[in-house]
């Protein structure tokens, strides 16, 4: 495992990632609603808001990306991890139902040409779960949980990419509005910052919780792989040039 995945794993251990998993996977199971015979995809790291897919689903598959590392998820039977690249999924068309994205779309490098991926391997009117952190939260200015690293969205930003590539919001639930501390006091309240919180809107809000469904008209083309990567041209070594010298 690399370094960036043992951080993720330690963070949920730890009291605050234990709760904030426990709030942030009621709203994963609320906006899910029965996954009976589907294809679930966990993209980045979704496999502490899985479990409830198992012995449900028709397929279960957690598809890390290769920078960040991969751990073998669940801990009994067979794992359902795959390491992959997030723009090059290696899935046939329209082959998931339910794609559920936690700690992925703030550390890909291209997120638009992830979401034309997540069009491609969506079946029609497949939904689609994202978690991202919320810009000018309080989650995303602090560097001790996974949610400050990476990019952090606005509502804006999340709304045009997901509509840009032909997926409709349906539901939108902003969560996390305890602060990112271990101490105790906070831990323990936890459910009290969360209705407290509500009542002053989004404005305390850690990460964006979204439910968006794909579009049956095409999402915008795919780039080809040569116009998304740079290529450095091979340079051959040889002698320093010399001036010749003047008499």
């Amino acid at each position: 495992m690399t370094s960036q995945v043992e951080r993720i794993i330690d963070f949920y251990r730890s009291p605050l990632g234990k709760i904030s998993r426990a709030l942030l996977r009621e709203e994963v199971m609320r906006f899910a609603g029965s996954v009976k015979g589907q294809r679930v995809l966990g993209l980045g790291f979704a496999t502490p808001y899985m479990r409830f897919t198992l012995g449900k689903a028709e397929r279960v598959i957690a598809a890390m990306p290769a920078r960040q590392g991969a751990s073998a998820w669940p801990r009994e039977g067979p794992s359902h991890t795959i390491l992959c690249d997030p723009l090059e999924l290696p899935l046939t068309d329209a082959a998931v139902d339910l794609t559920i994205a936690v700690h992925a779309f703030e550390h890909v490098s291209d997120s638009e040409e992830m979401m034309r991926e997540l069009w491609r391997v969506s079946a029609p009117n497949a939904r689609l779960i994202v978690i991202v952190p919320k810009r000018r939260g309080t989650w995303s200015s602090f560097d001790n949980t996974p949610f400050g690293d990476g990019h952090p969205f606005s509502r804006g930003q999340l709304e045009r990419l997901l509509r840009d590539h032909s997926f409709v919001v349906e539901q939108w639930k902003d969560s996390l509005y305890l602060p990112p501390s271990q101490m105790s006091l906070i831990l323990k309240s936890a459910r009290f910052f969360e209705r407290f919180g509500r009542l002053f809107g989004p404005t305390f809000a850690g990460v964006h919780c979204v439910l968006a469904r794909k579009e049956l008209f095409p999402a915008v083309p795919r780039r080809k792989k040569a116009e998304r990567f740079v290529r450095v041209p091979s340079l051959a070594p040889q002698a320093a040039m010399r001036l010749p010298r003047q008499r």
